[in-house]
């Protein structure tokens, strides 16, 4: 169940290095069109033609998760998830300098998923 809440709310009471990994990422992936961007419960989620991005600030890290058709292997996957058709790929990111080009060409594998 989704509701609409401020993606700033969901940064509360978490350390500013979060926020700057956020913006990070959101800087990394803004452009990438069709790519809407809201807020549940817990996470934000980024949407193409389904949603594709899953952000969860946690206490000291954002749990990054994105799907793919194939087990994608980097050793910044934190864990994965297999599903029927996909696999969860997890990322763990604390700080802004996490997000170098090759955490943005993992998510930009997992956007390209989404579209195709």
């Amino acid at each position: 169940m989704c509701c609409t809440k401020d993606i700033g709310e969901l940064f509360e009471g978490r350390p500013d290095a979060l926020v700057l990994a956020f913006d990070a990422i959101l800087q990394a992936t803004i452009d990438w069109q069709p790519n809407t961007i809201g807020a549940s419960i817990h996470s934000v989620v980024m949407t193409s033609k389904k949603a594709w991005l899953i952000i969860k600030p946690m206490k000291k890290c954002l749990d990054v998760k994105f799907y793919h058709n194939e087990l994608l292997t980097s050793h910044r996957v934190h864990k994965t998830t297999k599903y029927p058709n996909k696999w969860a790929h997890h990322l763990r990111i604390q700080h802004d300098y996490e997000v170098d080009q090759e955490i943005i060409e993992l998510l930009q594998a997992g956007y390209k998923y989404s579209v195709s």
